[in-house]
């Protein structure tokens, strides 16, 4: 009876063990767990079936039928159950574009695009990362972010900051000293972004840039000419450009009393007006650059006078500046670009703004940058600027600074701020609930009875070898209602209509999706037919 005992608990504690070894399926973190849970419990009963033959069966079924559980329950739950889960996005600052955003991009491209070859320029292209030296110190303070590479075969690289430097560059390496060029690209700033704003890391910039030893100004009244073709033709709204000069802001610097080592920091903190009040760019210069709060004074001054040519001669009678040499030949520069853009008929979006300061180290000359308006709330309130989309400006010392012999090559040239541009754009047609093409397609061919694959896959190949831009619908037999609807909502504004009695009669059936009319069209007509009814 002892040994019965023995029997009795040993079979308890072995019903215990597997109850405490088997929780629910659901409870199971990965299929690795659920093998070896059942390899263990196959072995634990398998080891006692030994000791005890007579339950030899009964237990050997009872483990088949587990591990079948188990094995039904991993084909259940999937091949990746287990996997380390990890989030789908997009990295910081940058985005993507579907098909619908795309087709705003495209149209706001051929804008730009037709505008720089409308003024001769040609078209170049240059790596998006360049060596780490080529980059660095042109950027003044934002070199801090530039995306520096890891080393790549014994060089250090970095993305592109912009596509100015990379032009300079080009120029220097091929010995070029005279191009009109444009070139449209993205670039890469590792900067805290605003996507709402149109503000990324990784983005596109449209540039133009005139190289070449030409009379002054103008080259830089046909950069500024070109910003407001752009601006006006995409009709975001009113807008203004500021203009400026550095020789006139060093000049301004000099003769306020900042020492030359803290222009360029200086002149960072000035080109922040447009984001910041006046006393807290002061404070900037003051605590955190150590000027003297009377040389800060001074620059506000200056920097709070804006106007037209009026204020250009005004500067030129100004006792300190027109003693300043730098100041003067800006000034002068500045008079000589208003005639110009006189002549241009622009003078009236063209604002003279001593605090555009344009940052960026490279610049010699004339700097400008164009501000979209916002329309006042109420009559008498000043235009409040909501952002810059296009900005430029001369810099005639870039090139020399990659050039062996430090030849230079003046250079003036300009950049449009597209992804701001898009962020305008969308907003607006999202607000309006515009419809947007996705697509060029001028006609679908469609068929009006079944088995007529055949004849539309001839007749859609006719269209393309004709230049027509065409569809079917990927089904043998689809009903001529689904490709009716098909055209509605992807906006195709023709249907080819095949049927028996077409195909016997040598015609196609022209429907047109939008008043719904249908014509019959000879075949060797319908190309002609389509192109007539499309260019409208």
């Amino acid at each position: 009876m002892e040994g019965g005992k023995g029997l009795g608990e040993g079979l308890d504690r072995d019903e215990t063990r597997v109850q405490k070894a088997t929780p629910p399926p659901a409870s199971f973190r990965s299929f690795e767990e659920l093998h070896v849970l059942s390899l263990a419990l196959a072995s634990q009963r398998l080891g006692d079936c030994r000791c005890f033959e007579s339950h030899c069966i009964d237990e050997e079924t009872e483990i088949e039928e587990e591990v079948s559980k188990l094995l039904k329950l991993k084909a259940e739950l999937g091949p990746d159950e287990g996997k380390q889960k990890f989030v789908l996005k997009t990295p910081k600052g940058t985005r993507d574009y579907s098909p619908k955003q795309m087709a705003v991009r495209e149209k706001v491209f051929d804008v730009i695009i037709s505008c720089f070859k409308r003024h001769g320029a040609e078209v170049i292209d240059t790596p998006v990362f360049e060596l780490k030296e080529t980059l660095t110190g042109k950027y003044g303070e934002d070199s801090k972010l530039i995306y520096d590479l890891k080393d790549q075969g014994g060089e250090l690289l970095a993305l592109r900051y912009d596509l100015t430097v990379p032009f300079a560059r080009y120029l220097a390496m091929n010995k070029l000293t005279n191009i009109k060029r444009y070139h449209i690209a993205k670039v890469y700033r590792r900067d805290n972004p605003a996507m709402t704003r149109g503000r990324y890391r990784e983005f596109y910039q449209c540039d133009f840039d005139i190289a070449g030893q030409f009379d002054p100004m103008i080259p830089d009244a046909e950069c500024l000419k070109i910003i407001c073709e752009i601006l006006s033709a995409l009709q975001l709204g009113d807008f203004l450009i500021k203009v400026n000069d550095r020789r006139i802001l060093d000049g301004m610097f000099n003769v306020c009393g900042v020492p030359d080592s803290k222009f360029r920091t200086i002149c960072s903190s000035v080109d922040k007006l447009d984001k910041m009040s006046w006393e807290d760019v002061r404070n900037e210069m003051v605590e955190e650059k150590g000027l003297a709060p009377e040389v800060a004074d001074h620059i506000g001054a200056y920097v709070k006078q804006h106007g037209g040519v009026s204020l250009v001669e005004q500067l030129l009678q100004d006792p300190k500046l027109s003693q300043n040499k730098q100041a003067l030949e800006g000034l002068g520069d500045l008079k000589l670009l208003f005639e110009y853009l006189t002549l241009f008929g622009i003078t009236e979006k063209i604002s003279f703004d001593l605090s555009l300061a344009r940052g960026l180290d490279y610049y010699t000359g004339v700097i400008y940058e164009a501000v979209l308006l916002q329309t006042p709330a109420q009559q008498g309130e000043e235009a409040l600027g909501v952002g810059s989309v296009a900005a430029g400006g001369r810099y005639d010392g870039l090139v020399g600074m990659f050039d062996p012999k430090g030849r230079k090559v003046p250079c003036v040239g300009l950049s449009i701020g597209v992804e701001r541009i898009f962020s305008i754009v969308e907003h607006r047609m999202e607000a309006s609930e515009e419809k947007v093409r996705t697509t060029e397609t001028q006609v679908l061919v469609a068929a009006a009875q079944k088995k007529l694959l055949e004849e539309r896959l001839k007749l859609v190949a006719e269209l393309w070898d004709r230049g027509i831009k065409a569809e079917i619908l990927y089904k043998k037999n689809p009903k001529l209602l689904t490709q009716l609807q098909y055209c509605e909502e992807t906006g195709i504004p023709l249907v080819a209509i095949i049927g028996e009695q077409e195909l016997k009669d040598g015609v196609v059936k022209l429907r047109s999706v939008a008043s719904r009319e249908e014509v019959d069209v000879g075949r060797e007509n319908l190309v002609e037919e389509i192109r007539r009814r499309t260019s409208q």
